[in-house]
Formats: structure tokens, sequence, C-alpha cells
């Protein structure tokens, strides 16, 4: 369903599980970082009015998510911190090249966020699926099915602005790119590392 040309190494789950703190600190900065995405796509695209109103929505949800994440670290006694960096999101948001047509970058922002949300989404589903906590695996099974439909939302917007055939071939491509980062990737008690 989420296109992913590499599976995540399920060895992750066991670094994920022996950290757990860690994976909710980083999980909390990404949903900021989904929030923050949102509102940048509305601060840059005005004029795509569709977008802006779904883009409203979904900073509403992620700081939801956000807050749902925050609570969990308050309980356990944990303090979010400063944020890290997120070697995957630096890497994969390489592969198209700068510039170009307004309509162009709004396609290839639209793509990164499908692809980060789809890999998201990816990670919780083996949480859910693997940890020994049923509580928390419950959480990220919740979790699990808003991030498939940010990913399907980011895509469809992707193919209703730009041409759909060019736009399906560089979703091909960056699904073949994002493949030779996971090589190196599923060995951090990180959501995406």
């Amino acid at each position: 369903m989420l296109g992913l040309k590499l599976p995540t190494d399920p060895r992750w789950v066991n670094i994920a599980e022996k950290n757990i703190d860690e994976i909710l600190i980083d999980h909390a900065h990404c949903e900021q970082k989904a929030a923050s995405t949102a509102i940048s796509l509305i601060v840059s695209f005005p004029e795509y009015t569709e977008l802006v109103t779904e883009m409203i929505a979904l900073v509403k949800e992620e700081m939801s998510h956000f807050k749902l994440v925050h609570d969990r670290l308050i309980a356990k006694g944990v303090v979010l911190g400063r944020d890290r960096k997120d070697l995957y999101v630096m890497d994969l948001i390489k592969f198209f090249p700068k510039g170009g047509s307004r309509t162009n970058q709004l396609v290839h922002r639209l793509l990164y966020a499908a692809l980060i949300e789809a890999r998201s989404c990816e990670r919780f589903r083996l949480l859910s699926e693997n940890l020994e906590d049923q509580e928390l695996a419950k959480f990220y099974r919740d979790l699990m099915v808003s991030e498939a439909n940010h990913y399907t939302l980011f895509l469809n917007f992707a193919r209703q602005y730009g041409d759909r055939t060019e736009v399906d071939e560089k979703w091909q491509a960056l699904l073949e790119y994002e493949a030779t980062l996971m090589k190196n990737l599923g060995t951090q008690e990180s959501i995406h590392g």
C-alpha cells in the first residue's frame, strides 16, 4: 500500500523498544516538524485554497499528536529536550534539484512530505505489531492510521497540481532513492533513523 521499495529492517523494533524514551522524544519532534511543514506550505503556496484548507486541518491534527506524545513523556518523567537533526529527511530532500517553477517546487515538497509520512506509517506499524507494551502498541496502531491518511493526502495533492504522469515518475524515482538511503538506516533509536 505504501509503495516503499525497501522495508525497515525488523531489528529496528528491538532497538526502538530498548530505547523507547528516545523514540518518544524523536517522535514528538517529528510531530512538530510535520505541523511546521503544513504551516510552511500554507505560507509558501497561499493561492492553492484547497491545499491551505487541508493544511490548516493537518496542523491541528499534528499538534494534537504532539500533545499525545508529549503527555506520555511527562507521565514517564522524561523531558522533551532540544530537537535533533533528522538525517533521513536531510538526505531525502537532496533528491530533487532546487529551483524550477513554483508548481515543480510545490510538487517536490508534497512528494517529500508523502514519503516521510509513508515511512513514519511503516515504522508505527512495526511498533504497533511488535512492542511488548500493549498500551503503547495500541497508541502506535492508532497513529499509524493517521499517517497513512497523511501520506495519501500529500501524494494526491502532488498528482492534482502536477502532470499526473510526470508526478508518478518522480514519485517512483524518489521511492528508489529513498530505498538506497534506507540501506544505511534502521540502527538508530529514532523514528526515521
